[in-house]
């Protein structure tokens, strides 16, 4: 697989440059992604980024700014295609694109506060710098912007710091909100668009190695699957989640425009939604289980085949894709052995 770069290619070849990728209007998608599109995209693709994988049903709404529209928008109720798309195709907006008033009480009721881009790439510097051991491996900091690094990233070709271990290396953002530190397709606190080749996500950099030390479609898929499986995120508010899983789907398919210069399969996408259904889950931090549930239930460890009884409110389920495992929240909470 070609590298990634910032030099001049023409827009036909298999791997487009870093520097025109906010030109080529088949790669960057609009800040919004749009339900109804997603939903014709590929047959089950919306139903699968709705799921709820601790609850074997949808991810509700958890918050009360749609229930004016009807029952069906009450907090408790579940999300599902019907109430996204057709009439409601533009219901869901990242929060930049919501009113000021709605933008106020969501940051009064629910602490809803989204990170600016320059600080989400400065504080996921540091995670590099710490697991690299030096600095200003992916960018140099230059106030509140950044200077992107345009050669490939440098691993140790075997050890704990090879490019494979740093892909695999598992990274959880809390209250993730549309997941602006996990990719950064937009800046989260203006709506600016990010060009592919300045992206500053935990998964951005992810791809990017993936796409500069692989050298086939099939690698290149193998390990950018493994990317999206190594980031982990959970959010309370139904839409905001929505978001941030839609956000790493269009980032994938970003990457993926890029490195193989075409789109990715409905079977492709499909796959990858499943792994974020799993990975960007539905929780009240202060429960460990989903929103608006109470109720204890036996906190007994699944085998990746085991079964949910779908009527017990449990502890989040959290899956460990290396081990082929499920967990609770509650064990990796109580017990040391974090997930992500």
């Amino acid at each position: 697989m070609t590298a990634l770069t910032t030099e001049g290619h023409d827009l036909e070849t298999n791997v487009l440059p870093l520097a025109t990728l906010a030109d080529a209007r088949a790669v960057i998608h609009d800040i919004d992604v749009n339900e109804e599109a997603l939903a014709a995209r590929a047959a089950g693709l919306l139903a699968d980024l709705l799921l709820d994988r601790s609850t074997a049903g949808n991810i509700i709404w958890a918050t009360d700014h749609y229930e004016h529209l009807g029952g069906e928008y009450a907090p408790s109720r579940e999300i599902t295609v019907e109430s996204v798309t057709g009439e409601y195709r533009l219901l869901i907006q990242p929060r930049v694109e919501k009113s000021k008033a709605q933008q106020w009480d969501r940051t009064k009721g629910r602490a809803e506060v989204f990170t600016p881009s320059w600080l989400c790439n400065e504080q996921n510097n540091r995670v590099d710098e710490a697991w690299f051991g030096r600095a200003n491996i992916f960018n140099t900091v230059l106030g509140r912007t950044w200077i992107e690094r345009a050669e490939p990233i440098q691993f140790d070709e075997r050890g704990r710091r090879t490019w494979q271990k740093y892909v695999d290396e598992r990274r959880l953002e809390v209250a993730c909100g549309e997941g602006p530190y996990l990719v950064s397709r937009y800046d989260a606190a203006t709506g600016d668009q990010i060009s592919l080749g300045r992206r500053i996500g935990l998964l951005d950099r992810k791809l990017r190695v993936v796409t500069e030390n692989t050298h086939s479609d099939d690698e290149w898929r193998m390990w950018a699957r493994r990317a999206v499986e190594s980031v982990y995120g959970f959010e309370y508010q139904g839409d905001s989640l929505l978001l941030a899983r839609e956000n790493i789907l269009a980032t994938y398919e970003d990457y993926a425009r890029a490195a193989l210069g075409r789109a990715p399969s409905a079977s492709e996408l499909r796959s990858i939604a499943t792994v974020i259904s799993w990975n960007i889950w539905q929780m009240d931090l202060l429960t460990g289980r989903p929103p608006l549930q109470t109720n204890l239930a036996d906190e007994n460890q699944l085998d990746l085949f085991g079964e949910q009884d779908a009527s017990a409110v449990r502890s989040c389920l959290i899956r460990d894709w290396r081990a082929k495992r499920i967990h609770t929240y509650a064990q990796l909470t109580t017990t040391g052995g974090a997930t992500a």
